[in-house]
């Protein structure tokens, strides 16, 4: 039995890319519920996932790849600006920035060209 050339690439995304990382999710879920949220170590932890969101925005912001790059500065720092407000807006909601984000870059695509 041979595998389709089309269906090979998705097979192995799932197999070596989504399912060893959900094991550890469910092993995540497992565990947190012992964990105390007021703890050095989950404090350290949310600490350490916080700069690295960070680190990844400013990347994406100051030094963008492929199409990205050619939007503006300004208009990369607007959509910021932009996603920051519905993050704040919303209730700290990571969801509400993304989009916010993702709606500023295509509006501002779209008015400027």
């Amino acid at each position: 039995m041979s595998l389709d050339p089309v269906a090979a690439p998705y097979l192995a995304v799932v197999l070596l890319g989504f399912l060893p990382s959900e094991v550890w999710r469910w092993l995540a879920v497992a565990l947190a519920h012992r964990i105390d949220e007021d703890s050095e170590v989950f404090r350290f932890v949310r600490s350490l996932a916080t700069a690295l969101l960070v680190g990844v925005v400013y990347k994406i912001v100051a030094a963008p790849a492929r199409e990205l790059a050619a939007a503006p500065l300004w208009a990369r720092g607007g959509a910021f600006v932009f996603a920051a407000a519905a993050f704040f807006g919303f209730g700290r909601s990571v969801f509400a920035a993304i989009l916010a984000g993702e709606a500023a870059v295509i509006a501002e695509a779209w008015w400027w060209g």
